[in-house]
């Protein structure tokens, strides 16, 4: 399925039911007096997260979404059925806008997290309300109030424990494929990945981390260049960046340093938080060298880059060395949650 990440829509919550002018009319009962009864509350409408869906594909075709009216009140203090509420499945990690106001309404993060995004309408009420002893006959009634209508704009950022950089040909797919079962496309040629994929790693009895195949960066992509800015906001939800390089490029024009550099460039340019994030350089294709050059090989890319964090040397393709650094990252993604759960902890307790 095509993977889409932004998708626009209306809502519509259901109108309040109006309040009903009503008098008893019984046999042997004269002056029977008011009995018009309220309407019903109009159907609110919610965004929940459901763990099953990944793309906003849905929203192409249908683009409206509307609750219920409340029903008016009847005679015999009848009141008005409400209008059902409607509930929008979304996968987890949609940010919901107002599109006409850019309001941030709410991020659904969690599964079965429910978000208001258009509030139902508030019942009338009918004319026994207002009977007294002055106005015994009352045709009074307030109707109902119009349910909230809103315009969206559903941005999903992929929610993934790791994030795969690196110019287009790194080798980004090929090392999703190797450690986990999803089946990017894998080709010889850039710009293969036209949208994110996710993978699940499991790397013992309940022990996973799901990574992400972010589509190639290239110069510029921060400013809108290539496929630009809509895939670089989808590594902003991860823990971990993973920077793969092509330590053996076919075009000689290509220096692995300065392929590292700009992908460097366009983090800082889209976002200062963004480039201060655990990154670790994976050096990629060793199987393109010889044995006895890899070695020196990595050392020039590191000693350039006057890299000081975590470095990994693998071969995606043979599937060597990747097993060793999914446990490695395994080990990371536990330390943080521990101690993202410590910190909850402690924040509850204050």
């Amino acid at each position: 399925m095509k993977f889409v990440d932004e998708a626009k829509i209306r809502v519509e919550a259901g109108k309040g039911g109006n309040g009903c002018v009503s008098f008893r009319r019984e046999k042997y009962i004269p002056r029977g007096g008011p009995d018009g009864g309220d309407g019903g509350d109009g159907g609110t409408v919610y965004m929940v997260g459901d763990v099953n869906q990944n793309t906003l594909a849905d929203f192409r075709f249908t683009r409206r979404f509307a609750a219920q009216n409340g029903q008016p009140g009847m005679g015999k203090n009848m009141t008005g059925k409400g209008g059902d509420d409607l509930y929008v499945k979304v996968p987890l990690g949609t940010q919901v806008y107002d599109e006409d106001t850019e309001e941030l309404i709410g991020d659904v993060t969690k599964e079965g997290q429910i978000l208001t995004v258009a509030q139902g309408g508030i019942h009338g009420i009918g004319n026994v309300h207002f009977k007294s002893s002055t106005n015994r006959a009352p045709r009074q009634f307030t109707p109902g109030t119009p349910g909230e209508q809103r315009q969206l704009r559903l941005e999903l950022k992929v929610i993934a424990d790791v994030g795969l950089l690196g110019l287009p040909n790194a080798g980004k797919s090929t090392f999703i494929r190797a450690v986990s079962s999803a089946k990017p496309k894998v080709a010889d040629y850039p710009f293969t990945t036209l949208y994110p994929n996710l993978g699940v790693v499991s790397v013992d009895t309940h022990r996973s981390f799901v990574v992400a195949d972010i589509p190639g960066i290239i110069e510029g992509a921060a400013e809108g260049a290539g496929l630009g800015i809509q895939f670089l906001k989808h590594v902003s939800r991860t823990r971990l960046l993973l920077h793969l390089v092509d330590v053996a490029p076919l075009d000689e024009t290509h220096d692995p340093v300065e392929d590292v550099r700009v992908i460097e460039k366009e983090l800082a340019d889209y976002s200062d938080e963004l480039a201060k994030y655990d990154r670790w350089l994976v050096l990629n294709k060793l199987d393109l060298i010889l044995d006895e050059e890899q070695e020196e090989r990595c050392q020039e890319v590191i000693k350039a880059l006057n890299w000081q964090g975590p470095v990994f040397s693998i071969s995606a393709m043979k599937q060597e060395g990747t097993r060793e650094l999914c446990f490695r990252i395994m080990e990371f993604i536990e330390e943080k949650r521990m101690s993202l759960n410590q910190e909850a902890d402690e924040a509850e307790n204050e």
